[in-house]
């Protein structure tokens, strides 16, 4: 796999897949733009080596063909702002506009293509879509791990149009934090699982039981262990046909010696509302008309001393419902332990982009954890032992 460090981009035109699916709010202003960050080094790098820069990504989930709220549009200004020059922009990410400004391209200058899923071609992996991008630069830099366990045209597909393929920063520090985490991980190693359903996790505890000391679960997925247990959950997340499959993993982490740890209080609310009404109780032992959105106080001390002793942490999924400020403060105690253990104890800490990342970067704990991922899915899934299709591309 070639690296930036190894190409020589002088004079060339990079066709750049970034991640730029960055949330916007409804005048259109960037609310967490880490996704951003992570790719200067790598365009920088194009840039101050001679080269130019065309910039690809998708925006949200577009149904119908273009649309003004994902349109890329609205990110040129702050690129301009953060590369501290114009960004041009195409107005589509193929035809005739995208051919003639990449054509005219110099030395030095960036270009951002419109959004790619504007196009159905571009999900789907088309190849004849694929082709027509990979026309626009003679050198193809795949840095959106984000979007890398996925075969669209621009992530996968687009490599075979390609000699020259190169890794950016961003893939490389995704594959090597992972790799160290899996491979070199210094004990007592800790995972922390959160989210709503057990069904998107359960390939990564199985792989988990096997590498950890402790096991953390967290978030709506926790409510399935204690219905499995025997507890009352009112009327919290419960996926009912993963109550023998919980039972299962707790089985196999005590035969692996593993610590699988679960919340031993709850905090309810009596509507699914930041302003419901709220209370905390032990866990099993939530009333039937209410629902847990949030881990209790006992657990959050629990949970954060056995953090707080690790020397290695992977953190994936919130503990609750953390975009309501009265039922976030699990999420922002775990994110606070993380820390902890990273400044205090000297831990190697990852965590697992999506929420986790959110949590951990609007809390301004970004720089102070080891890594921060920018791709949850596709971390998890080349953590479970996954071919990604956007890294096999680079290997071809």
């Amino acid at each position: 796999m070639k690296t930036l460090d190894s190409y020589d981009f002088s004079g060339k035109k990079a066709l750049v897949r970034v991640d730029f699916n960055v949330p916007l709010n409804d005048k259109f202003e960037i609310t967490d733009d880490t996704r951003i960050k992570a790719t200067v080094p790598t365009i920088e790098k194009i840039l101050n080596s001679g080269g130019a820069c065309i910039l690809m990504s998708h925006l949200g989930r577009p149904k119908d063909g273009p649309t003004e709220k994902y349109s890329l549009k609205h990110l040129v200004n702050p690129l301009s702002l953060v590369f501290g020059r114009t960004v041009k922009f195409a107005d589509d990410a193929v035809g005739e506009q995208a051919t003639k400004m990449a054509a005219d391209l110099k030395s030095g200058e960036i270009l951002l293509l419109e959004n790619l899923r504007f196009h159905k071609e571009e999900e789907k992996g088309d190849k004849a879509f694929a082709e027509k991008l990979s026309k626009l630069g003679v050198v193809w830099v795949m840095d959106a791990f984000g979007t890398a366990h996925r075969a669209h045209a621009s992530t996968a597909v687009i490599g075979q149009f390609f000699k020259d393929k190169v890794c950016g920063y961003v893939m490389q520090s995704e594959l090597d934090n992972a790799q160290r985490l899996l491979e070199n991980s210094e004990r007592p190693f800790t995972a922390i699982m959160g989210g709503a359903k057990i069904s998107d996790k359960i390939l990564i505890i199985e792989k988990l039981i096997d590498k950890v000391d402790n096991l953390i679960i967290g978030g709506g997925m926790s409510y399935t262990f204690s219905k499995a247990k025997g507890g009352n959950i009112g009327k919290s997340l419960l996926e009912a046909d993963k109550q023998d499959l919980t039972l299962e993993l707790m089985e196999k982490a005590k035969a692996k010696g593993v610590n699988l740890v679960l919340p031993v209080d709850t905090v309810i609310a009596d509507d699914f509302s930041n302003d419901a009404e709220r209370k905390t109780v032990k866990a099993g032992q939530i009333p039937d008309d209410w629902q847990g959105l949030d881990i209790g106080p006992e657990t959050r001390e629990l949970f954060a001393d056995i953090i707080s002793k690790s020397k290695t942490v992977l953190w994936n999924g919130p503990m609750g419902v953390f975009e309501f400020p009265n039922f976030a403060k699990g999420t922002s105690a775990i994110a606070k332990a993380v820390v902890k253990a990273t400044e205090e104890n000297d831990a190697f800490s990852l965590i697992g982009g999506g929420d986790s990342a959110s949590a951990v970067n609007n809390a301004g704990y970004g720089d102070r954890v080891s890594y921060v991922s920018t791709g949850g899915g596709a971390l998890l899934e080349y953590m479970e032992g996954k071919t990604l299709p956007g890294v096999a591309a680079l290997e071809a």
